[in-house]
C-alpha cells in the first residue's frame, strides 16, 4: 500500500492508469509470443496417436489449372513429378479452351506414368470455380489420401511429399507451411513476413489442437472426411477450400501438423502491392464466417500490439525520467521476447530474411491488418460466384 501511495503522490492517477494498461498490454503480448506462438518451434507431430502403422499411404496430388501455363509445365510439375517417394499419382485439372497446351500436358504422361489429366472446357456463362475442379479431381485421383496445391507453388525440396505423406499416419487432415517466394524490396519483405505471422497463427493454433484452417498450396485430407460432408460448402464462392472446409472437418484429434522446412512450398509473387492487396481481398472473403472465437483470437494480438506501441510512447514522451526509462526498458523486454521467438519460428518454417528487419513489421503490422480488415468490409465480385 505504501508503494501505490508513492507512486499515486508522484505520478497522479494519469500515471498510475498509463502504468497499468502498459502491464496489462505487456502481458497480453507475452502470452502470444512466449506461450502460443512459442509452441511451434518445439512442435513434434510424432507425439500424437498414431492412425495407421503405414509409413508411406498412397497420395493423389491434385493441381488445378486455369491458364497455359508453360512454367509450371516445364518446372513447377517437373518437381511434382520428381518427388522421392513411393505410390504417389499427380492429378493435374485444366480448364481452359488450349487443345494444343492440354495436347503438350498429356505427352508428358508418355514419360511420367503418374501424371493423370482431365480437362474442363472453359464456358464463359458458366465458370468453373476452383472447388469444382477440385472436386473433379479428387473423383478422378486414385487413392485415399489428397493433397492439394497449385500451379504458382513450388515444393522447396524433393522430400516434401514424402514428409506430408508421414503426415497421415498421425491425422486424416494434414497442413503443411507455405511462403512467398523471397525477392529485393520493401514490398516483398512486408508480403513475405505478413504471410509468415498469418501462418503462425493458424498453425499455432492447430498444435494447440484448436485448427481453423490451412493453406491452399499445401493442405491434405482423406476421401473419406471429403465425401463424409459431401464435399466442399459454400458453394457461391471461389474460395474457402482451405479455411471454411477445414473448420467444418476438423476436430482436435484428426489433424496432422508438418512443421519442416524440407516439407514447405514457395508461392510465386505474381507483382507488387496491387496483386497483393487484390489477394488479400480475394483470399480474406472468408473471414466474415469464421467463429467469433476466431477472429478474436486474431484480433486480439494486433489491437493490444498496437495499444502497447502508443502506451509506451505516450510514457516516453509526458511522463518524468523515470518513468520514460521504464517505459523504454518495457518496450525492449517484449522485443526480445518477440525477436527470439520469431527467428525460431522461422528457423522451423525455413525462412530466411525475416528477423533482420522485423522491427519494421512489428509496427507496420497492426496497421496493415486495420487497412486489410477495412477493405474486407466491400464485397470483392472475384471471391463470389
Amino acid at each position: 500500500m505504501r508503494y501505490i501511495d508513492f507512486f499515486m503522490e508522484h505520478y497522479g492517477w494519469q500515471g498510475a492508469a498509463l502504468a497499468v494498461v502498459i502491464i496489462v498490454l505487456f502481458a497480453v503480448q507475452t502470452y502470444y509470443y512466449a506461450f502460443v506462438y512459442a509452441r511451434i518451434p518445439k512442435y513434434r507431430n510424432d507425439r500424437r496417436k498414431r492412425r495407421t502403422d503405414n509409413d508411406e499411404p498412397e497420395i493423389s496430388v491434385i493441381v488445378p489449372l486455369f491458364s497455359e501455363n508453360a512454367e509450371f509445365l516445364e518446372t513447377g510439375l517437373l518437381k511434382l513429378l520428381a518427388q522421392e517417394y513411393g505410390a504417389f499419382e499427380i492429378v493435374v485439372v485444366y480448364v481452359g479452351l488450349d487443345t494444343d497446351f492440354y495436347e503438350d500436358l498429356t505427352q508428358m504422361r508418355l514419360y511420367y506414368p503418374n501424371l493423370h489429366t482431365t480437362k474442363i472446357e472453359a464456358k464463359p456463362h458458366f465458370p468453373i470455380s476452383p472447388k469444382m475442379a477440385i472436386n473433379i479431381g479428387i473423383k478422378a485421383a486414385h487413392y485415399e489420401h489428397i493433397i492439394l496445391t497449385t500451379p504458382d507453388s513450388s515444393p522447396r525440396t524433393d522430400r516434401w511429399l514424402t514428409l506430408m505423406a508421414r503426415g497421415f499416419t498421425r491425422g486424416e487432415i494434414v497442413l503443411g507451411y507455405c511462403g512467398y517466394e523471397r525477392k529485393p524490396g520493401l514490398a516483398n519483405y512486408i508480403m513475405r513476413t505478413e504471410r509468415f505471422m498469418t501462418s503462425v497463427e493458424w498453425i499455432a493454433s492447430a498444435v494447440r489442437r484448436r485448427p481453423y484452417r490451412g493453406c491452399r498450396n499445401n493442405v491434405g485430407f482423406t476421401k473419406g472426411l471429403y465425401f463424409g460432408v459431401n464435399g466442399f460448402g459454400h458453394l457461391n464462392m471461389n474460395v474457402g477450400e482451405d479455411d471454411l472446409f477445414i473448420q467444418q472437418i476438423a476436430t482436435r484429434d484428426n489433424v496432422s501438423v508438418v512443421l519442416s522446412p524440407r516439407a514447405a512450398v514457395v508461392e510465386k509473387c505474381w507483382g507488387g502491392w496491387k496483386w497483393w492487396i487484390d489477394k488479400q481481398r480475394f483470399c480474406g472473403a472468408t473471414r466474415q464466417f469464421y467463429p467469433q472465437g476466431i477472429r478474436s483470437f486474431l484480433r486480439l494480438e494486433h489491437g493490444s500490439r498496437l495499444l502497447f506501441f502508443a502506451a509506451t510512447v505516450t510514457a516516453m514522451a509526458v511522463m518524468p525520467p523515470e518513468y520514460k526509462i521504464a517505459a523504454a526498458a518495457i518496450m525492449l523486454a517484449r522485443y526480445a521476447i518477440v525477436a527470439r521467438n520469431v527467428k525460431r519460428t522461422a528457423d522451423r518454417l525455413g525462412e530466411r530474411g525475416i528477423v533482420a528487419r522485423y522491427p519494421l513489421y512489428d509496427v507496420a503490422g497492426p496497421f496493415i491488418s486495420i487497412f486489410i480488415d477495412m477493405l474486407l468490409m466491400r464485397k470483392y465480385p472475384s471471391a463470389w460466384r
